[in-house]
């Protein structure tokens, strides 16, 4: 006979690990307890070796489908010969280092019930156990229990409660536990808050069938739906949002609907059903029947499927394919308050169907696209975030990294865990700035974590930067494109030095100008800045990012001066930009407001704008976007560039001067575009070579916004394995600057224990 003390710690609470471990402990004879605590799940049990044995074995190799279980640590206690097995009230005293479980999409077991017209959950718009539901939307405090969530206003029918208490019951302690006798409920108002009469969902799937907009309030915050295949709903929708271009999301009921718009590979059905249900970029079919101003210039879709309850009765109701965009106006964050939205949303959604269960957390919806034989992370929010990304390295002081000004994302790391937030966005505006600073608090509050160092980008206009310079704490600045390449490494688990390539927008760079196209021989603590493209102007400065035409202008002048030919590419093009032409390409040459920038997504602008794809754009890196989708990707051919063995400059001027030649002999389009995306990978093999010859080093980091784009990925992959190279590039965070608080964070970890 003998006794052990278990501690558990990773994600183990809200996910049913008490009853797993109450059945098994049960199943073995074993005596003793299991509860919660601030740091996870504490076990005493008590018997025979054997069976002692046996229940540790279960505990990481039987544990829940939600559970993350990162350590088990087992150590002897004294036996009591008491007898029976149980589960002990939460403990909230001490410090807390629980992990906290994202939202994740409704399971079949609730599902079945929903379906059953005998079971009481039949048609309830929030059915949930502790193997799925909302958590992390709804958390306001640690430890995980109802008390702590939005779900306190709900008070448990006695059926309910009786599930709640019971051990062997799949819904036991499951927090948002309830039914259509003690849960939330649906309504349906209309745009001025009248109460519609009639079954909510059944008048929400009538009015998107007749063309309406309807507001739908989902886990973490309000979508907007319209009928996907209705063209003037979809044109009103678009006006109304002010979202002029930005391809719009689909939810479709199952992914048997999802293969009739899409081509749909085995990754990226299994990214569709992951428990995340994330949105998933696709391949569209050319019979989708989806309204063209769904996804105006793009090949793919933007797919997902269901996951709550709601979403499921809706496509049930409309089976046809919706869209379902974020709740809010172009550059505003999601609402989810819901006077909020009915104030924000009213000008734009006809009807509401909203419920009484608050939202404590507003969370965007996750993008991946496929790459690599698994995910490539757009955006990483609802069903990902919080959880954390467990490191294989200490981070001595508790850490704030504030991210970038786009895409933003915050980083607050302890221990071996860094906890990347959800999509903040944009921080452009005073909303999303709020987000920002009430997402931080909250993660601090949930995680314990009181920064003792506080990281921020170079950029000193940043909001992010800002705000980390009014912090009470250390601060550390982090070079915008070390901390994409810190981001890969991170994301990787590497802390060995690599080449990394970060290839994005723009960053301000260690020299004041605007950097983008780097090749940087970094590991976590440093780096060294060993090639770039080549700078030009940016005439307008933040006007060339939204008119890449001023991009074209600049490269044009890089390759021919004051002396343009008069071949009919260029002529077309001074056509079209013939009234303000000449006065860009006297403020480039002036260096009026004109910044140089090395960015290889202005190089991208620039090929896409003279190629006729984009001279302007609604939204951010859509010019590129549209040239990677029309490239064809059977063609081998490949453009050259000049790279100086000095300097490192590697001239981004020679492909478009090539691109230029191939337009002006009648080359299609598409052809081009894969010539220049063949070439630029074929630039990063051979600078890569390079470096290797001077540094030694056989391991590639890719990062950078540049590096959503898969055409360039795949063919920079494919030659930098070819030459012998490991390539390194991200699954589990994004590549653009929704990485870029992870890669600031592991900086300043490293940089610590290099100081310790």
């Amino acid at each position: 006979m003998a006794r052990i003390r278990v501690r558990v710690e990773g994600v183990v609470q809200g996910v049913g690990f008490r009853p797993f471990v109450y059945g098994v402990a049960s199943r073995l004879g074993l005596a003793g307890f299991v509860g919660n605590d601030g740091r996870g799940v504490v076990i005493e049990a008590e018997g025979e070796a054997a069976a002692l044995d046996c229940l540790v074995d279960a505990l990481s190799t039987q544990a829940p489908p939600l559970a993350r279980v990162e350590r088990v640590t087992v150590e002897p206690a004294a036996v009591t010969g008491l007898a029976g097995f149980t589960i002990s009230a939460s403990d909230s005293s001490g410090s807390r280092t629980v992990l906290v479980a994202p939202d994740t999409a409704t399971c079949v077991d609730c599902l079945t019930e929903m379906a059953d017209p005998g079971d009481r959950r039949h048609a309830y718009a929030f059915t949930n156990c502790t193997n799925c539901g909302p958590r992390y939307t709804i958390v306001r405090e640690l430890p995980y229990d109802r008390p702590g969530t939005t779900m306190a206003a709900f008070v448990l029918c006695e059926p309910c409660e009786r599930e709640y208490r019971d051990p062997l019951d799949r819904r036991f302690h499951a927090q948002p536990v309830c039914c259509p006798d003690c849960g939330p409920r649906l309504r349906l108002v209309s745009a001025d808050s009248a109460l519609m009469a009639g079954d909510p969902v059944s008048g929400a799937a009538g009015l998107l069938a007749e063309g309406a907009i309807v507001a739908i309030k989902g886990l973490g915050g309000y979508h907007l739906a319209v009928a996907a295949s209705n063209e003037e709903a979809v044109s009103n929708l678009r006006s109304r949002k002010h979202r002029e271009e930005r391809p719009l999301a689909l939810m479709v009921p199952d992914i048997e609907a999802a293969r009739r718009l899409c081509v749909i590979d085995d990754v990226e059905e299994a990214l569709l059903l992951d428990i995340a249900r994330p949105i998933v970029l696709l391949e569209r079919r050319s019979d989708a029947g989806i309204a063209a101003s769904v996804a105006p210039g793009q090949r793919g879709l933007g797919v997902m499927l269901p996951y709550s309850p709601l979403h499921y009765l809706l496509a049930t109701a409309h089976p046809d394919p919706l869209v379902m965009t974020s709740g809010n106006l172009s550059s505003e964050p999601i609402a989810y308050r819901d006077d909020d939205a009915l104030n924000r949303l009213a000008g734009i959604a006809d009807a509401f169907l909203i419920h009484d269960r608050a939202i404590h957390t507003r969370v965007d919806d996750s993008v991946l696209r496929a790459s690599r034989g698994g995910p490539l992370p757009i955006r990483r929010s609802r069903g990902f975030a919080p959880a954390p990304l467990t490191l294989p390295w200490e981070f001595p002081r508790h850490v704030l990294a504030c991210g970038p000004e786009l895409k933003n994302t915050f980083c607050l790391a302890r221990g071996r865990h860094a906890f990347v937030s959800h999509h903040i966005g944009d921080l452009e505006n005073h909303e999303t700035l709020q987000s920002f600073t009430e997402g931080i608090e909250h993660f601090r509050r949930l995680f314990s974590v009181a920064p003792e160092v506080v990281v921020h980008d170079l950029h000193p206009e940043y909001l992010s930067t800002k705000y980390a310079l009014e912090c009470d704490a250390e601060l550390l600045g982090v070079q915008h494109h070390h901390a994409h390449i810190a981001s890969c490494l991170a994301d990787n688990e590497v802390a060995d030095p690599v080449i990394g390539v970060a290839f994005d927008g723009l960053g301000m760079g260690t020299d004041g100008t605007l950097w983008g196209g780097e090749f940087l021989v970094a590991d976590l603590a440093g780096f060294t800045r060993a090639a770039h493209l080549a700078p030009v102007a940016m005439p307008g400065a933040a006007r060339a990012v939204r008119e890449p035409w001023r991009m074209a202008a600049a490269y044009l002048d890089a390759v021919f001066g004051l002396q343009w030919p008069d071949a009919p590419t260029l002529k077309a093009f001074r056509a079209r930009h013939e009234t303000r032409l000449d006065q860009v390409l006297s403020m480039a040459r002036a260096g009026l407001n004109s910044p140089l920038t090395s960015s290889a997504g202005r190089l991208f602008d620039a090929v896409a704008a003279l190629a006729g794809v984009r001279d302007t754009v609604s939204y951010e890196g859509q010019a590129a976007i549209e040239f990677e989708q029309l490239a064809d990707r059977s063609e081998p051919g490949r453009y050259g560039a000049r790279i100086e063995s000095s300097s490192g400059l590697v001239h981004g001027s020679d492909l478009v001067a090539a691109a230029l030649a191939d337009l002006d002999a009648g080359v299609a389009v598409p052809v081009v575009a894969a010539r220049f995306h063949n070439g630029l990978a074929a630039v990063v093999v051979e600078v890569c070579e390079r470096l290797r010859r001077d540094t030694g080093l056989a391991a590639v980091a890719l990062s950078g916004g540049v590096f959503q784009n898969v055409l360039l990925v795949e063919r920079c992959v494919a030659g930098l394995e070819a030459a012998g190279f490991r390539v390194l590039t991200h699954r589990r965070v994004p590549p653009n600057d929704g990485g870029i608080s992870l890669g600031q964070a592991a900086v300043c970890g490293a940089r610590d224990r290099l100081s310790c």
